[in-house]
């Protein structure tokens, strides 16, 4: 009788443990079954912007190239012959489901996977000092009140890119505040390779995990980070070699020979974009004045007003300032934001056509990591959960009139 109660009190911890998660993730269901009707997307279908299918097929016939052109694909030319453009991480995912599905991957179904894993790692990252329940919420409100709500309703290749490395980047967060920097390290590795400016992730993990150690002694830090760092530098290696045997440039995926950027003065990055690109992603509003009325922006707008949770984090910071409880851990959070920023400023389009600000998708971690570092939390104030709130219903709309 006894061990069958503690059967039964072992089940129930069980659930009380993963109903969370489960909540989690039927509010994401529920999320795209709503919008999903309203932007006439697809929950599992293969997408027409299938680059990384496309490249997995060739890489199934032995090819780096594609062969032929697709005119509505960005493709990189390259002495006569037509490459995808993007990090190859994401391919490798599709090359599996090649064997199944053809040329017909579910493209849309891959991003929500991504998504949902990436709701999951914010919790399990929160959760590991929070309550369970505001962990959950949280998770939700920090990505789905963000640019990250239009990206997975939609499986083209850009989307992929970007909530993969999201994901990789978040699970990589959640590893390094549990002490398992070997796999995090190997995620982060992989999360390069979906968005290269992701780079900027590896050292701040480092640096943060050195510093929540007890034992400071860098011999032991360095003993236990070197599994890890070998693995990034083996697949750091990869793509050296993949780039190199496609442009022969260890560092280039291809994004230089785009036609549009071939033919653009300054090319894919420079100091020129700065002023136009601070102008539209820091100070920009979600709407714009049209000649029918106000309407949403449909080129982007304020990094920090599609994304409150980045917002947060500014407020955050300047508070533990000005009370004089920021230390080193925060002013190293901040500054690889300001710099990872400073790089996406530095892009021609900035994204392109979007709703909110796309390439910012790639900041929200630092915002979970800052969080982390907050030792005294428990959970979001109910002022933060109604900026974040705000975010969520802003975007949810704009997913209805902006289909990107």
């Amino acid at each position: 009788m006894q061990r069958k109660s503690v059967g039964v009190r072992a089940i129930q911890e069980r659930l009380r443990r993963t109903m969370p998660v489960i909540v989690i993730a039927a509010v994401f269901l529920a999320v795209c079954l709503t919008l999903l009707p309203v932007m006439g997307g697809s929950f599992s279908g293969p997408s027409v912007y299938n680059s990384y299918t496309l490249q997995a097929l060739a890489w199934r016939e032995g090819r780096a190239s594609l062969g032929v052109d697709h005119p509505h694909l960005e493709l990189a030319v390259y002495e006569g012959d037509w490459y995808v453009s993007f990090p190859p991480v994401p391919t490798v995912p599709m090359y599996l489901l090649t064997f199944l599905f053809g040329e017909n991957t579910p493209d849309a179904l891959m991003v929500k996977i991504y998504a949902l894993i990436s709701l999951c790692a914010i919790y399990l990252t929160l959760e590991k000092q929070w309550n369970r329940w505001h962990a959950a919420c949280a998770a939700c409100l920090i990505a789905l009140g963000s640019s990250m709500l239009p990206l997975f309703m939609e499986g083209a290749v850009w989307y992929q890119a970007q909530l993969m490395a999201f994901c990789l980047t978040a699970c990589s967060v959640a590893l390094m505040v549990r002490g398992r920097m070997t796999p995090a390290l190997f995620l982060y590795a992989l999360a390069v390779g979906c968005r290269p400016f992701n780079v900027c992730y590896g050292p701040l993990l480092i640096l943060l995990w050195y510093l929540r150690r007890k034992n400071r002694s860098v011999r032991l830090a360095a003993r236990r980070l070197w599994p890890g760092i070998v693995l990034g530098l083996m697949v750091a290696a990869s793509y050296a070699a993949y780039n190199y045997a496609r442009f022969g440039n260890v560092f280039e995926f291809g994004h230089n020979y785009l036609p549009e950027f071939t033919r653009s003065e300054h090319g894919q990055f420079s100091l020129n974009y700065l002023t136009g690109n601070t102008r539209q992603f820091l100070l920009g509003l979600p709407v714009a004045w049209t000649e029918g009325g106000w309407s949403y922006s449909m080129f982007g707008s304020s990094v920090f007003l599609a994304n409150p949770a980045l917002l947060l984090m500014v407020v955050w910071y300047l508070w533990d300032v000005i009370r004089r409880r920021a230390g080193l851990k925060h002013h190293l959070t901040i500054a690889f934001l300001a710099v990872h920023l400073f790089l996406l400023l530095l892009h021609r389009t900035g994204g392109g056509f979007q709703l909110g600000a796309r390439y910012a998708v790639d900041l929200i971690p630092y915002s979970l990591i800052y969080l982390t570092i907050q030792k005294e939390r428990s959970g979001l104030r109910w002022w933060e959960t109604a900026i974040l709130y705000t975010g969520f219903i802003v975007m949810f709309i704009g997913c209805s009139q902006i289909h990107i």
